[in-house]
Formats: C-alpha cells, sequence, structure tokens
C-alpha cells in the first residue's frame, strides 16, 4: 500500500487578483510507495486557496490515465466540469479538513481505452459500449450508439498520527453521451444521434455496476468508499457545460450498486430563448443590465452570462463584457461604473463574477461571493 510521511514545506500559490484563504493545517509530504522501492517525496501544500477547497497532494505520481479524457470528451467546458463538478459533490462525503486530493492511481490509459470501447467477445471483452456487428452501418450505430465517453477517478487521502498519508476513498464520475456523433463511412460526414436522459440512465446504471464489479478486483481498491456519480454531457458545440444528474456510494465492504440520488443542477446561457422562458427574473435582471452598459458605452458587443443552478436556485452566475477601449483611464471608469451597477442591481444570495475583456485581453475582474454586500475589483496592468 502507497504510504506517504509528511514533512513542513511552505507552498504559496498567488492568482492576480484573489487572496487566498491560508488554513494552519497545511503539510507537504514524503511518499514512500514500495518497501523495496526508494522513498519519493511529495507535497501537501500548507496554505489552502480557500476555506472550502482541497489541498491537493502533489508527487511525481500523476493521473495514472493523464490525457485521456481529453480524447474522449469532445467539449472542453464539458471536460472542466466533469473534474470539477466531481470534486464538488465529493466534499459531501470527504471533508477538505480532513481529507487531500489526489489524481488517479489506479485506474489507468490501458484500463480506460479498453473500458471505453465496444464490446467485442473476441477483440475487446472488457468494452463497455454496446457492441455492433457491422462498423459503419447506420441503422446499427443508431441503435446502439456509444453511451460512455470517460470514467474519472479521484483519489481521497488522509493523514495519520506518524504522517503516514493512505488512501481512504474515491470517487468515480461516468460521463455520458446526449448526442453520439458517428459516420457511416471511414471519413465521411458526421451523423448525430440524441441520447434522452432515461435511455442514458438506464445504460448508465449497468454500465457502473460493471465498472464497481472490476474497481474490486483492483489491487489496492478491495475495501474502500466509492461515490460513484452520472454525468451528462451537453452536445459538442453548447457553450455551456453538461450536469452531474445522479450519484451513489458503495461501501468500503459493498460490491454493488444501490439506489441513485437525484441531482438537481444546471447551467444556463444568457441571452437565450431558454433562460427567458425557465428563469425570466435573472434574464430581466441581465437584459436591464446590459440596457445600463449601453447607455455608458454604446459599441460595445453584448453581455454574455452563464448560470449555475442547484434545485432551482441561482448559486453562481458569471459574466462576459466584451468592450474595446483605447486608453486606461476608460477603463478604470467603466469598471467603476460595473461596480456601481453589481452593487445597486444584482443580489447576492449567489456567487458573481464579472469579467471584462478587450478582445482576448482580460481588462478588469469583480468578484462578490455570496452573502457579501460589496465585492473585489481588480485593473490589470
Amino acid at each position: 500500500m502507497k504510504k506517504i510521511v509528511v514533512i513542513l514545506l511552505a507552498f504559496v500559490l498567488l492568482i492576480t487578483g484573489c487572496a487566498p484563504s491560508f488554513s494552519d493545517q497545511d503539510e507537504a509530504i514524503v511518499d514512500e510507495s514500495q518497501e523495496e522501492i526508494a522513498e519519493e517525496t511529495a507535497i501537501i501544500p500548507r496554505y489552502s486557496v480557500s476555506d472550502t477547497e482541497y489541498r491537493v497532494l502533489i508527487d511525481n505520481e500523476l493521473s495514472k490515465a493523464r490525457g485521456v479524457i481529453t480524447n474522449q470528451i469532445a467539449n472542453r467546458i464539458d471536460i472542466d466540469e466533469v473534474e470539477e463538478g466531481l470534486k464538488r459533490h465529493s466534499k459531501q462525503y470527504y471533508d477538505p479538513d480532513r481529507f487531500y486530493f489526489q489524481e488517479g492511481q489506479y485506474l489507468t490509459e490501458d484500463i480506460l481505452y479498453n473500458w471505453l470501447e465496444r464490446y467485442d467477445e473476441e477483440e475487446e471483452p472488457l468494452g463497455l459500449n454496446p457492441a455492433i456487428e457491422e462498423e459503419y452501418n447506420k441503422e446499427q450505430e443508431e441503435n446502439n450508439p456509444k453511451y460512455l465517453s470517460h470514467v474519472l477517478e479521484q483519489n481521497y487521502v488522509t493523514k495519520s498520527e506518524d504522517n503516514v498519508v493512505e488512501l481512504a476513498g474515491i470517487s468515480l464520475a461516468i460521463a455520458m453521451k446526449s448526442v453520439y456523433r458517428f459516420q457511416t463511412e471511414k471519413n465521411g460526414p458526421d451523423f448525430y444521434k440524441d441520447i434522452s436522459e432515461s435511455e442514458m440512465l438506464r445504460e448508465a446504471n449497468s454500465i457502473s455496476q460493471k465498472v464497481v464489479t472490476r474497481v474490486r478486483e483492483i489491487e489496492g481498491l478491495e475495501e474502500v468508499p466509492i461515490l460513484l456519480s452520472i454525468y451528462r454531457e451537453a452536445s459538442q458545440s453548447s457553450l455551456t457545460p453538461g450536469s452531474f444528474v445522479a450519484k451513489t456510494t458503495v461501501g468500503a465492504e459493498e460490491n454493488s450498486v444501490g439506489d441513485w440520488e437525484s441531482i438537481d443542477e444546471e447551467y444556463v446561457l444568457f441571452p437565450s430563448n431558454y433562460a427567458q422562458e425557465n428563469y425570466p427574473d435573472t434574464w430581466a435582471n441581465l437584459n436591464d443590465f446590459e440596457s445600463d452598459i449601453s447607455t455608458y458605452f454604446p459599441n460595445y458587443v453584448s453581455v454574455i452570462g452563464k448560470g449555475f443552478y442547484k434545485d432551482g436556485e441561482l448559486r453562481r452566475l458569471t459574466i462576459e463584457i466584451p468592450v474595446a477601449f483605447y486608453g486606461k483611464s476608460e477603463l478604470i471608469g467603466f469598471t467603476q461604473y460595473v461596480y456601481g451597477l453589481v452593487v445597486e442591481g444584482f443580489q447576492n444570495h449567489y456567487d458573481l463574477e464579472i469579467n471584462i475583456k478587450n478582445g482576448d485581453k482580460q481588462e478588469s475582474l469583480i468578484v462578490r461571493e455570496a452573502g457579501d454586500d460589496e465585492g473585489f475589483v481588480h485593473i490589470y496592468r
């Protein structure tokens, strides 16, 4: 079993415009992998960027499946959300005050690529996607889409009194497609098959049970708690990510998947017809905000907002304002004006972030955390 011995080492993380929240408990570590292998050094940062974030175990053992996710999930924002969202849901089971985060160490690149293939009794008996008899057959592709895109592993470890850190639990995200893209001839045109959520969940449940059975056969994972979650991807061209739709836990001595708990999360793009119909209050708020900005700065392009909703409530709103500036004074004045609109026009029950950009260049940042009456403003130099 991998062991990690703690040593003290300062680690300071600086983010432009953001002040980290420091914790007295952050530490650094030494990794004693196998008894016959020389001792390896690893670090637990002394400081955390916030009270709610995990301190990340830093060593030379990067994810054993590094790079697989970028080859399997087509939308970059889906990749970010499945990674960060799984970590967010893990906090309910692995308290950041007690557990440290480590990239997956057990599901290797070879294992995952085998699992993500179509089932073939002779060539790929480990494939978790449906079998087909004939490749490039349109009817078979439509009736048997590749549902599974990826299985993301995250490890959570704890430190004992004798400065040894050991695996305490793992989290797995089963990433499933909402749209299956396929071809009927090599290098031919793309065809698309929409996958309903009910169909996706049915397949995800079956896949999840197989994953748990196989995970229990991996040395070191025979008796660790598992947080299992299902992620529904957005379409490849979507400007907002998909979302987690269900989760369950598998106890340390359990080998089967029990009942699923539904997750009500959603990312919403503003402006959009969907946002206007389903979230009219936020849509109207942003519409008024855009009108106020156009009064001050008629040459701007448009306000773009992305809202994160949980259980029907807005939890985070990120806004991008693209504007062409011709001087620093103009930028400062505009940022001050926007900040005034934030204080006067936006409720404070959700996190708010506003990015003011000139082309691809970030010019200024306004951040206000939920519950705060005032925010933080940074103008980049």
